[in-house]
């Protein structure tokens, strides 16, 4: 088999009750390709669920069209409550189109495991913070998982929607709680921290130099964020528990929202950046094709070290999409680089992704500034370490 992901290195006891599941798979001529792009976006999903500590997808190299997902969960319980639920039904639908087959899907008790050096290793206990989603063992850095942009930097976000009526005591919250210490430890900082809402969707994106579950943890643990979390939960639309570990995890793993792209420009913007964030309103099932087109422009804008666009990164799970962007100008004095729309071309494309309604033409300087006015998110907070 060739391995075209692989998870890090893990140290587990002899005695533990971890799972690992096998799924063979036949995929049809033709959709390779197409079957890695789902799969790629579904990793991203399935690294949220609790339980979950790392999966790999594998393709036989005397086939071409077999492909084997291997992966593993903490115990045996929770792969079997996710994969039952209609959550996992929902997630794994885009790849029924690719797959011909499915030969077996196979689970096994982990009993022995032996590491590189030979030895058998020692989970080393810890307690991992109420609220905080963990994708890994307790001990380990795991939850939630995140690669670094071009500039070192760790992004990720979180979105949940608020009971409607209740958006202006919700910023209150959220606006006036004092700003946890930046620094975590001799390795990891929080960078910057900013918050926007649109209608009642409430999206929180964090930049972190460093472990982004050591942040995470830390930041859970401040009595301040303790209790604006408590603050806003009569307001959430769906209730969750902070006092249930599991309960609370769970719900941060639902509102997780992974940074998909980031792009930097190699020449910092002067000053300060305008920065702006945009919820755009995707048909169902397009949620990836949305992410890619915008993906692709910040790439290309980003080359330029003069260009409108400083920095950029696109959120994405499910039809849920979210690019926040620093600009070297105001969103309104460029609307197409604040929206990531290129050209004509590709503001027909979008256009059709998006329900955007018949009056809305993303190919006309009103129709980008009637959607830039419609889909721009009210900035509630944004706050940045005195280091930055």
């Amino acid at each position: 088999m060739t391995t075209l992901s692989e998870p890090p290195a893990r140290q587990h006891s002899a005695s533990d009750t971890r799972l690992r599941v096998v799924l063979m798979l036949e995929i049809q001529d033709g959709a390779q390709q197409r079957f890695m792009d789902v799969y790629e976006q579904l990793r991203h999903q399935v690294a949220t669920v609790p339980g979950h500590v790392s999966d790999q997808l594998c393709q036989s190299i005397n086939d071409p069209r077999q492909w084997l997902i291997t992966s593993e969960w903490e115990d045996q319980e929770t792969f079997l409550e996710w994969v039952d639920s209609p959550a996992h039904r929902e997630m794994v639908k885009p790849m029924h189109g690719c797959v011909s087959d499915t030969f077996r899907s196979m689970r096994y008790t982990i009993l022995r495991e032996t590491s590189a050096a030979g030895a058998t290793g020692t989970r080393a206990p810890a307690d991992v913070p109420e609220g905080l989603p963990r994708t890994a063992p307790a001990g380990q850095a795991g939850p939630p998982k995140a690669d670094p942009g071009p500039d070192g930097v760790v992004r990720h976000a979180l979105t949940f929607t608020v009971k409607p009526g209740s958006e202006p005591e919700v910023a209150r919250i959220l606006s006036g709680y004092a700003s946890p210490r930046a620094e975590v430890d001799s390795t990891t900082r929080l960078r910057r921290t900013s918050l926007f809402m649109h209608g009642n969707r409430v999206v929180r994106a964090v930049e972190v130099i460093g472990s982004l579950g050591d942040a995470l943890r830390h930041v859970a643990m401040q009595p301040e964020v303790r209790a604006v979390e408590e603050a806003i939960n009569p307001h959430l639309e769906e209730a969750r528990q902070l006092g249930d570990p599991q309960a609370a995890r769970a719900f941060f793993a639902r509102a997780a929202l992974p940074a998909e792209n980031q792009a930097v420009a190699g020449t910092p913007a002067a000053g300060r950046p305008h920065r702006h964030a945009v919820l755009y309103p995707v048909k169902p099932g397009n949620g990836q094709a949305v992410t890619d087109l915008l993906a692709e422009y910040d790439e290309l804008a980003t080359v330029d070290p003069t260009g409108p666009v400083a920095t950029s990164t696109v959120f994405h799970r499910d039809d849920v999409v979210v690019r926040l962007v620093d600009l070297r100008v105001p969103p309104e004095a460029d609307p197409a680089a604040a929206l990531g729309i290129a050209g004509e071309r590709e503001a027909a494309v979008l256009g059709r992704l998006l329900d955007l309604g018949p009056e809305v033409d993303l190919r006309t300087d009103a129709g980008l500034r009637a959607f830039l006015a419609a889909r721009a998110m009210n900035p509630v907070t944004d706050r940045t370490s005195q280091d930055f």
